[in-house]
């Protein structure tokens, strides 16, 4: 693995966990949740969940925060916002706002690895106005616009 930005983690509360890559080729670093008190989430609700860490990005780059995905395979536990982006200026609390899409209430306890960081470079792109755009072939064809055959555009279509 080609070593990435150095991530700097301030422990808010002394029990926060820092967060760690749980096999040797994952991609995310699971970020456990820190609650005062365990958090009982019904159907249909959403609740930020602490992390009692604050971290400091290096300038060039941004922190993904995304769901994991055994939560929501099983328990239909996902993210609102997702993927959420910590900026590189951003040093206050990481929170998590997670819902619960799931058919039974969910609790989240101290200590529970709750979503996983991702670190991504950041490019700035230059703005400009202009009065026409370049034609493509697909043109405004939006949502839903190539079907759901696994078939592609041909020439006539």
């Amino acid at each position: 693995m080609t070593p990435g930005p150095r991530l700097k983690f301030k422990k808010l509360k002394p029990e926060a966990v820092l967060p760690a890559y749980m096999t040797e080729l994952a991609a995310g670093l699971d970020i456990c949740a820190l609650p005062d008190e365990p958090l009982t989430l019904s159907p249909g609700e959403r609740v930020l969940v602490p992390t009692g860490l604050a971290v400091a990005v290096e300038p060039g780059y941004e922190m993904q925060v995304r769901p994991r995905s055994g939560l929501a395979l099983r328990n239909g536990i996902t993210l609102l916002n997702s993927p959420g982006t910590i900026d590189a200026d951003y040093r206050g609390e990481i929170g998590i706002i997670v819902i619960n899409q799931g058919q039974q209430s969910f609790q989240i306890m101290p200590g529970d690895r709750i979503a996983q960081l991702i670190v991504a470079p950041v490019v700035h792109c230059q703005i400009s106005e202009v009065e026409e755009l370049s034609e493509t072939r697909r043109g405004a064809g939006g949502f839903g616009h190539t079907g759901i055959n696994g078939g592609t555009l041909g020439p006539e279509e």
